[in-house]
């Protein structure tokens, strides 16, 4: 008997582990209108299916089969399930788990538990057959090291997002906004907000909270982004700027009933923080703040939350109390009413159609004279009396303006580490398919993606870059929470050293998603282009992290400032200018002649030494410091004024960050691995770390070779080194991956579940 037509659209790969289930909900002549929405419900749950195949299943439920179509569900049933071992024939519940590819099986289980089929006799062997044993107990391992002191945390998270519920995929604008509020919701009313406010709920600092941040950043980014603005920026704001009365309305920020922006950038002045244009003037006679917005180049633009659902932000203006200037301050201001509409005086428009982040209501705020209580001044480090006289305990505007700022690096801490977060969602979805996809080969045998050097080459350095940052960022995170526990107990902490590494990483981080996102994107070629496959989502949402908390060429010159500023810190006693005058070449020369890497040692064990990569990334990072110091000697002894003469430096001190960026973020990772106790965790580590530095190095021959510490011999050995590491690498990272822990909620893409010798890919 030919096959009835609607019968044949189920013979497709995605559609076949429901046809068990079809043939067992009809089999008794009828589905009830609740058997019809529990199936339903859940078939709108899998993000993998095509809109297609939704479709197909969704003329099943609404029309019962013919006698004839039943009759060829059966026979479909019984070729599908030809292919399964024995054991799995046991029920028809087991033939549509077994049918269902490792990601869909849960579901699957739970579509027929709503059925009421029992579910229990199924195949035993489920467990990840891609792992042997000692994968397994690598994997096991790798993850107790990645979770680090934040384990429990991070669990709870990554429960929260193991829900198909959690992805957006398809929806459009207006309804994936309100979806990622309701998710923000949720997760407040599941107590994840409190963690941005230590010392109001609980104690401790903010490490948790940057933890919880790097862990969402599994998920999707649009829900990303709307907790970071909530509670890290909106929250932040009010909990390091404000003082009791502004902490009172933290627990309503941590439920999300009070929803918020950060009104800071400008559409005028970008990253020019110190240059806004908004005002806030003190009206002593009703003691009231006005806000106003000057031109138009002075709105407020790209805040996150205040298109649709902020009702309040804190807005950072020049404040002016009885005519004198006093430099940028933030007050909390209302924008919106109860009933969702503008408060008078404020006007707001969304930004726009944006690359990514589409679930996320970015606008922007104009003010027209909007007055605000002499209470809403975030008041922590300068106060304003009732009879309009300016108080605070940091005399120098300048330096008060940098504490107030200093604050506020948490943001940056937590982009960065999410931008390392892409890269381990989009390194997995790649390397679990490159380990299972298969291409050319002799004699019919192909042989998989992963075994070709050139896939490895694209795969493995930037995985063994993402373990690296990884635990660089707990290093900085660490940094980071003891900072603001001090300055939070009351103690005048000086950030500029923590502000320096902050940005330093969080621009390896945030270029690291953008890039390695990319590279999967090619590694799976035209699967990788499917928008059901995640990474094309990856790739959008992540981009902003460039410039989002501060464009990343700008903080590479404030990093280039900070290093520059602590290298003259290291002569005390001289001044900065008499310091450039004697630097006339006798500093590079000290440099050569203490550098003891220019050699030509070549064994494998010095060549993977980590004070190898160590010595030479520092002397890299010195001599850049150093010339950069030389060249701008020059210009200021020849009268040039020192913002003309840093502007003629301006790629000389990027490369320079770049330098100081790649030498912290590997001694970080360094130094955590001398605390992790000996095992194949600590040496599948070791072996990613040297493979990262190696790599490092191979991408700056050139420059080492130009400047005669290394040897052309030591630099071919270098590239062989490199390529010896990427085949042991590639062995274990599958179990690398794995060791992530990335929910299949997350990964929500086939393409990281494809295994070839399945029936759903026949």
């Amino acid at each position: 008997m030919a096959p009835a037509p609607r019968v044949s659209e189920l013979d497709d790969p995605q559609l076949r582990p429901f046809v068990p289930l079809l043939f067992i909900a009809w089999s008794d002549g009828d589905v009830s209108p609740s058997e019809r929405r529990a199936i339903a419900a859940r078939i709108e749950a899998q993000p993998w299916l095509r809109p297609a195949a939704r479709r197909v299943l969704e003329g099943w439920l609404a029309q019962p089969p013919t006698p004839n179509e039943l009759e060829a569900l059966s026979e479909l049933t019984e070729r599908a399930a030809s292919s399964l071992p024995p054991d799995a024939r046991r029920t028809l519940a087991g033939f549509a788990r077994e049918l269902a590819a490792e990601e869909d099986r849960e579901a699957m289980e739970q579509v027929l538990a709503a059925l009421g089929i029992d579910a229990a006799p199924v195949l035993s062997a489920t467990q990840s057959a891609h792992l042997t044993n000692d994968d397994a107990e690598l994997s096991a391992a790798l993850a107790a090291a990645f979770d680090g002191p934040h384990a429990e945390l991070r669990a709870r998270v990554r429960a929260f997002l193991d829900d198909p519920g959690l992805r957006a995929y398809g929806l459009p604008g207006a309804e994936y906004r309100e979806r990622v509020l309701e998710w923000t919701e949720r997760l407040a009313a599941e107590g994840f907000g409190e963690l941005a406010f230590p010392g109001v709920f609980q104690a401790g600092d903010l490490r948790a909270f940057t933890a919880l941040f790097e862990t969402l950043a599994l998920g999707d980014l649009s829900l990303l982004v709307k907790v970071g603005v909530q509670f890290g920026l909106f929250g932040g704001s009010l909990l390091l700027l404000g003082t009791d009365r502004h902490h009172a309305l933290l627990p309503d920020v941590a439920r999300g009933e009070l929803l918020g922006c950060f009104a800071m950038s400008e559409v005028g002045h970008g990253s020019n923080v110190a240059g806004l244009e908004t005002t806030a003037t003190y009206d002593a006679s009703t003691r009231e703040f006005v806000v106003h917005t000057p031109s138009e180049s002075a709105r407020k633009e790209w805040l996150g939350n205040a298109a649709r659902h902020a009702s309040h932000a804190t807005v950072f203006a020049q404040l002016t109390v009885a005519g004198e200037q006093h430099g940028v301050h933030a007050l909390l201001v209302p924008i919106r009413g109860a009933d969702g509409a503008a408060l008078p005086g404020v006007r707001i428009g969304d930004s726009g159609h944006k690359m990514g982040l589409l679930g996320v209501d970015n606008g922007r705020l104009w003010f027209d004279q909007v007055r605000v209580p002499r209470e809403s001044l975030l008041d922590r480090f300068a106060q304003v009396t009732e009879d309009g006289r300016y108080l605070s305990s940091i005399e120098s505007p300048a330096r008060r303006f940098f504490t107030m700022l200093g604050t506020l690096v948490g943001g940056r801490v937590s982009v960065g580490s999410a931008g390392v977060s892409v890269a381990k969602v989009a390194l997995t979805i790649a390397l679990r398919y490159a380990h299972a996809r298969r291409q050319f080969g002799e004699g019919g045998a192909e042989r998989a993606l992963i075994e070709y050097p050139t896939h490895q080459r694209r795969l493995c350095v930037p995985l063994a870059t993402t373990a690296v940052l990884h635990f660089a960022f707990e290093s900085l995170r660490d940094r980071y929470g003891a900072a603001m526990q001090r300055s939070l107990a009351g103690e005048a902490v000086d950030t500029r050293e923590l502000e320096v590494e902050v940005a330093a990483l969080k621009i390896a981080g945030s270029r690291h998603g953008v890039d390695t996102a990319q590279l999967c994107r090619e590694a799976c070629g035209g699967q990788g282009y499917l928008s059901v496959n995640r990474i094309p989502d990856l790739r959008k949402d992540v981009e902003i992290f460039t410039t989002f908390e501060g464009d990343n060429i700008v903080l590479a010159q404030l990093v280039a400032k900070g290093l520059l500023a602590g290298y003259k810190a290291s002569f005390e006693g001289r001044s900065w200018f008499a310091l450039l005058v004697q630097l006339g070449g006798d500093a590079l020369s000290r440099a050569a002649e203490k550098n003891p890497i220019a050699t030509r040692r070549v064994e494998p064990a010095h060549l993977r030494d980590p004070e190898l990569h160590l010595s030479l990334l520092r002397h890299r990072e010195a001599r850049l410091i150093e010339t950069a110091a030389e060249r701008l000697r020059r210009r200021l002894s020849a009268g040039v004024p020192m913002d003309t003469a840093i502007l003629a430096i301006q790629e000389h001190l990027v490369a320079a960050a770049e330098a100081y960026a790649e030498r912290l973020g590997y001694q970080w990772f360094c130094e955590r691995m001398q605390a992790l106790p000996a095992g194949a965790a600590k040496d599948t580590l070791e072996r990613l770390g040297a493979l990262h530095a190696l790599a490092t190095l191979e991408r700056r021959a050139a420059w080492f070779l130009e400047s005669g510490l290394l040897a052309p011999s030591k630099a071919r050995a270098l590239r062989k080194e490199v390529e010896a590491l990427l085949a042991e690498v590639a062995r274990d990272s599958r179990a690398v991956v794995d060791a992530f822990c990335i929910p299949d909620a997350c990964l929500a893409a086939p393409v990281a579940f494809f295994d070839p010798a399945h029936p759903r890919y026949a």
